[in-house]
């Protein structure tokens, strides 16, 4: 489904940093969430690289995929969890137990960024959120990681 301007909005970063254009899963019972990520040369980090053919081809960041394991997890946090960042909830990360870059993804064919929770504790004002990430470019995986995130319900005076 395309993007809702509600998601979009709620989201602590502008479009330039969500980098998402569809949400094409979302299965509450699975704690499962898969987004699309569009690739192209002008993508944050990617932009800047001093390609050559051979020695460093043109590929998306590895920073960068890190960074949307954050914004993937937002979107599982929003559609899963149902935590609203207007309503004071945000997420760090605070732990990657492991990163694996399985193959280097190119510019042009979109990802698509599975985020699974695989454990939640949930406070009144916390949730403690351990998740699975996959990350493919057509049939190849690309990345896969496993990170512990913390969502905190802030409010005023707090």
């Amino acid at each position: 489904m395309e993007l809702d301007p509600y998601f979009v909005g709620d989201c602590p970063y502008g479009p330039g940093g969500l980098l998402l254009d569809a949400i094409t899963c979302v299965d509450r019972v699975e704690s499962l969430i898969v987004a699309r990520m569009p690739t192209h040369d002008e993508l944050p980090l990617t932009r800047e690289q001093r390609a050559h053919p051979v020695r460093h081809p043109r590929h998306i960041s590895g920073g960068l995929m890190v960074h949307m394991t954050g914004m993937v997890a937002f979107a599982h946090a929003f559609y899963v969890l149902d935590l609203r960042h207007r309503d004071g909830w945000i997420g760090y990360g605070g732990r990657i137990h492991s990163a694996r870059f399985r193959a280097l993804a190119t510019p042009g064919e979109p990802m698509s960024l599975e985020c699974r929770g695989t454990q939640i504790r949930k406070g009144s004002k916390s949730v403690l959120a351990r998740y699975a990430f996959r990350f493919f470019q057509g049939e190849t995986l690309v990345y896969e990681g496993d990170q512990t995130a913390m969502w905190s319900l802030v409010t005023e005076g707090d």
